[in-house]
Order: structure tokens, then sequence, then C-alpha cells
């Protein structure tokens, strides 16, 4: 009952903290590293032990999925060279300069737990930087290569992990059996998301019950990542392929209500996971903290410093020579390239350079390392743990707050490439409305409004807003106020009596549908996705 109160007080804690961070413009996981912390220097902590095959697939699977969802494959496509650079290069020089700094320091560590490590602090965590970044509406470029690092890296590293744990427990390691053990995971596990995505969507499209096709959702999420385990596939890569596969089949597939539904649910489950992943690392932490010597302090605490700089390092070094060697070669070799291909700029390489948090992977892969006693258990755990949980707090901290002031200095802006193609596909689409109801004779008044309705959407998405001109357009403008005073006017009848609560529900519905409607066309693009949750958390 002790950690039922703990937690749901957390839970409190964070939607507190979640507020600070909304006015505060940081990310809020930087907020859950400081409560995290906290919470472990708190005598009387309850010790939490958690299954290590849970952790990976409680945390990162709906994480992961949710990111996925919302991801553009042409847009990943367009960056492959960048993405590339990040998801591979970055994470593997990463590894590699964190084993080798820990192999220095604690010299009876042995090169797979190291590496270990190396694996479980390497991929970033793009969430925490794109919650800052989408306030500031930097080029839509950056934001295209960030979110897909985060994608990519996860299952990079995690494969790298899955190998170094695996070579630490049993002290060997088959070298020869380890390409073809990648090429088995990655490739099945892209044919395996793709083949289930399909069939999870053949059975969706028979639900019509909103409660258990959400509960689907969930349980579809952690079946896939189940299924591709036990088959020795990538968890990752498979459920990223099912993520974006998914996400290019069910628009057509479901309505309104369930999206709008599924959309909510998801985004507080993703941020319950983030809650509780680092109350569960804090607990850890305790722990831990407990257990440490006094003459071990000295060694945990200059090991968990020196790969906090290593990963920072690191990640600043190679997006800095990427992007030097990427403009010396186009100013080189210019027709090579076509015109759509921008060099990185300066200014863009130290965006992303700074953007390396990490977050809720690293805690999972720390906390799913096997747990025991000091003979069966993993080696150096505690350390591991302690090291996982350090990089996290700086990197969220330092860099989550030094992020916005970053950019502002820079003067990065958005180019407009997602507000031009919001405004085409309106226009397209209420040119579709239109030619429906030009074939439709009947001369009812409804017809004539509606009509109207759609030519003006069209008006308006194809009229560019001069420079420094508010996007709220007058129709706008006065549909919120239309849609505040029928709110009001529901209220006061129900508080009169004169209607139920059953009536109030329905109607209070169809008021909402409208207000989401007018939050769309004031806010056209990226920013839309602050009034709808549409873009954070499509599902």
């Amino acid at each position: 009952m002790v950690l039922f109160e703990l937690v749901i007080g957390l839970l409190l804690l964070g939607a507190i903290l979640a507020l600070w961070a909304n006015r505060l413009g940081i990310p809020y996981p930087a907020l859950l590293a400081l409560a995290g912390a906290a919470l472990a220097l708190i005598p009387g902590t309850p010790q939490v032990v958690l299954d290590p095959q849970l952790a990976l697939a409680l945390f990162v699977a709906p994480v992961l999925l949710d990111a996925a969802y919302d991801s553009s494959p042409r847009d990943l496509r367009a960056n492959i060279r960048p993405l590339i650079s990040l998801a591979l290069v970055v994470v593997a020089l990463t590894i590699v300069a964190v084993a080798i700094v820990a192999r220095k320091l604690i010299p009876g560590m042995s090169w797979p737990v190291a590496i270990a490590l190396g694996a479980i602090v390497a991929p970033p965590d793009a969430s925490a930087a794109t919650a800052v970044l989408r306030r500031l509406r930097p080029p839509h470029r950056l934001l295209v290569i960030l979110e897909g690092e985060s994608l990519f890296n996860d299952a990079s590293a995690l494969l790298v992990y899955r190998i170094a744990v695996g070579a630490a427990m049993t002290g060997a390691a088959s070298g020869w059996k380890i390409l073809p053990l990648l090429l088995l995971t990655c490739g099945g596990g892209v044919i395996a998301g793709i083949a289930l995505a399909r069939f999870y969507m053949w059975l969706f499209s028979r639900i019509d019950d909103i409660q258990v096709s959400i509960i689907l959702q969930f349980v579809g999420t952690f079946a896939v990542w189940i299924i591709a385990d036990h088959l020795g596939l990538s968890a990752i890569i498979t459920v990223v392929s099912f993520a974006m596969t998914v996400a290019q089949v069910a628009p057509g597939r479901i309505n309104a209500r369930h999206r709008i539904s599924s959309y909510a649910v998801w985004e507080v489950a993703v941020f319950v996971l983030n809650v509780l992943a680092f109350v569960l690392i804090g607990l850890q932490l305790r722990t831990i903290l407990t257990r440490l010597r006094d003459s071990d302090w000295h060694a945990y605490m200059l090991c968990a410093g020196a790969v906090c700089l290593t990963v920072i390092v690191v990640r600043f070094a190679w997006v800095m020579v990427y992007g030097y060697s990427r403009r010396w070669v186009m100013g080189r070799f210019p027709h090579r390239y076509t015109k759509a291909e921008k060099a990185p700029t300066p200014g863009a390489g130290l965006v992303v350079s700074w953007s390396g948090m990490r977050g809720i992977v690293t805690l999972a892969a720390a906390l799913a390392l096997p747990d025991g006693s000091p003979e069966a258990g993993f080696p150096y755990r505690d350390l591991i743990i302690l090291c996982a949980f350090c990089v996290v707090l700086t990197t969220l901290v330092i860099q989550g707050l030094t992020l916005r002031p970053l950019l502002a200095m820079l003067g990065l802006k958005d180019d407009g490439s997602v507000e031009r193609e919001v405004r085409l596909a309106r226009a397209e689409t209420a040119r579709a409305a239109l030619r429906v109801l030009a074939e439709e004779r009947d001369g009812h008044p409804s017809i004539d409004v509606l009509r109207s309705e759609y030519e003006a959407r069209a008006h308006m998405a194809e009229r560019a807003a001069p420079a420094g001109e508010s996007r709220e357009t007058r129709m706008t403008g006065l549909q919120r106020q239309a849609v505040a005073v029928q709110r009001e006017a529901l209220m006061d009848l129900r508080a009169r009596q004169v209607i139920g609560d059953d009536a109030f529900h329905l109607v209070e519905e169809e008021i909402d549908l409208l207000e989401l409607t007018a939050d769309v066309r004031i806010k056209p693009g990226p920013q839309s996705a602050v009034s709808t949750g549409a873009e954070d958390h499509p599902r």
C-alpha cells in the first residue's frame, strides 16, 4: 500500500512538474529527472525490484510506437545521410568511447560489460528536444532529423546491448555469428512488422467499440514486441516497422471519434510511463546508494562523470566534423547535388549536437539488466544504473534548460515548408468536397450553407498570409466566439435543469468537435498539435 500511495503521489507531482515545464518552455523529463534524483536521497523510500525482462517492453514499446507513428517516410528518405550519421556512426563512436573510458577507470570491468554500458547511454531521446523545439518552430528538416534519429539509434544501440549483455552473462561471444544475427534480427523485424501491421488493421477494422479498440492498440503494441522477442528478431525494428505501416493504412479505416479518443489516451499513457520510469530509477538508486561502500564512492562518481562528459563530447565532435565535411564536399563538387539539397549550417550543427538528451530508453535498458546476487547478477549493475541515471540527469537538465536560449541566439527560423503543404492539403480537400456538393441538385438551404463553408475554407487555404499578419482570420475568430457562447448556453441549460446530463454530454461532444476545427484553422502546421494532440500523439 505504501508503494501504491507513493506512485499516486508522484503521478500528481509529475503532472504539476509538466505544467511548470510548459510555462518555462523546458522539457518536462528534465524536471522528472530532478524529482527522481530527489527521491533517491529521501530516507525510508521503499525498495522496488522490477522484472528486468519487463522493463524494455513496458517502457520502450509504447513510447517507440508513439514516435514511429508520427514519422514521415518521405522526409526520412530525403534526410537519409544525416540520419545514418547520427543513428549508426554517432552511436557506434559513443559505445566505443564510453567502453574505453569505463575500462580505464574501472580496470576490473570486462569488455562486454563496458560495451553494454556504452550501448545503454548511447541513444538520445529526441522527444525531450523536440518538445522544446516545436514551440520555437525551427527549420522543419532539423526536427525530421532529430525525430528520425530517435527511431533508428534505439535499434542500433539495443542490438549491440543485447549482444553485449549475452556475452557478459555467458562469458563468450561468437564473432562469426554477429553479422548473420544482425541481418536476421533487422531484416526479419521489418518483414514481421509489416505482416503484423496488416493483420492488426484487418482485425481492428472490424471493431466499432472505442474502448475495445483502444485496449487492442495497447495489446497489439505489446504483442508485437513479445512476438518479435520470442522469434529472436529485433523488437525495436519490428515495432518501428509495425507503427510506420499502420500509420499509412489507419487514417482511411478509422473515424474521427476513435482517433480523437485514441490521441488522448496515448498522450496520457506516454506521460505516465515517463513518470514511472523516473520513479523506478530513483528507487533503484536509493538501493544502490545504501549498498555503496565508502571506498567505492570516488570510483563510481568519477566513472559516472567521465561517461557524462564522453557522451556529450563525442556527439558534438562528430556532428561538427560531419557538417564541415559535407559543406566542403558540396562546395567542391556542386554538380553532384540537386538544388533541393542544402549543406548543413554550423548553427544547425550546434543545435543537433546539443539535442542529444538521454531519456526513457536509457533508463529502461539500465533497469533491464539481469538482477540477482553479486555472483549471479550482471557485473557492475549498480555502477551502470548510476552512470545511466547521471547521463540522463545531466543531459536533460543542462542541455534541456539551455536549448531554448541557444536556438534563440542562433536565430534559426521555420522555413514554412509544412505550412505550405498544410495550405495545399486544405485547399485540395475543400475542392474535393465542393465537387461532391456541385453534383447535388437539391436546392435545400443547408446545402448552400455547406457549400459556402467549403468555399471559404478553400479561399483561406489558397491565401498566403502577409508577413507579420496573425493566422487568426475574422471567420475563425468568430467561430471561436460562437463556440464559447454555445458552451456557456449549454452549461446554463444544465444548471437550470432544462436538460439532463445525457443530452448535455451529447451536445458537448458536438461543440468539442467544432472547437477542434476552429483551432486547426488558426494554427496550421506543427502548431496545430498543441491544440489537438494529433501530431505529437496520433494513434
